[in-house]
């Protein structure tokens, strides 16, 4: 809906109107629980893997944290959040293909669990992983920024990085 050619609508209102028209107030939610499926795991691997990686990056190092400066902090921060956006990307890629999929190719009135067998049945398990390596790229990276900006303004506060306990 929000990337085809011509528009879908033109306006909230229109969108919103089409959609209820067309599949009734569940075609609103028709997504919501692989989103579930998706966006819970992916949030659990983003934190525990930050933590357990940026722990891991200072044993390796071999000092604690606090004989590094904030700069080099930051940098473990940002480096710690990159390995953890391949988990996040990882572990919720097959459900984010099955959101995109349910999205797009969902049938009026089909449930959810019958329109998954349909599109499993479709893309089998190969497809759930199609465009992992570019998830990779772009959710590693987001999620390296997301840590480098919170403790830049942790810092920025005079307050201590993330992880490294």
């Amino acid at each position: 809906m929000q990337t085809t050619l011509p528009p879908y609508a033109n306006s909230l209102r229109e969108g919103l109107g089409k959609v209820t028209t067309k599949e009734g107030l569940g075609g609103l939610y028709k997504g919501l629980y692989p989103l579930w499926g998706r966006q819970i795991p992916y949030t659990m691997v983003k934190f525990a893997t930050f933590e357990t990686t940026v722990n891991q990056i200072y044993k390796t190092l071999g000092k604690p944290k606090e004989s590094y400066n904030a700069l080099q902090q930051t940098g473990v921060s940002f480096l710690g959040g990159y390995i953890a956006g391949i988990g996040c990307a990882v572990i919720s890629h097959p459900a984010d293909v099955m959101v995109s999929k349910l999205n797009a190719d969902r049938q009026p009135g089909e449930s959810g669990g019958k329109a998954m067998s349909r599109i499993y049945g479709n893309i089998g398990f190969r497809g759930l992983w199609n465009g992992l390596p570019v998830r990779i790229a772009m959710i590693g990276t987001l999620t390296a920024f997301q840590w480098l900006i919170y403790d830049s303004f942790k810092v920025s506060l005079g307050l201590p990085t993330t992880g490294g306990h």
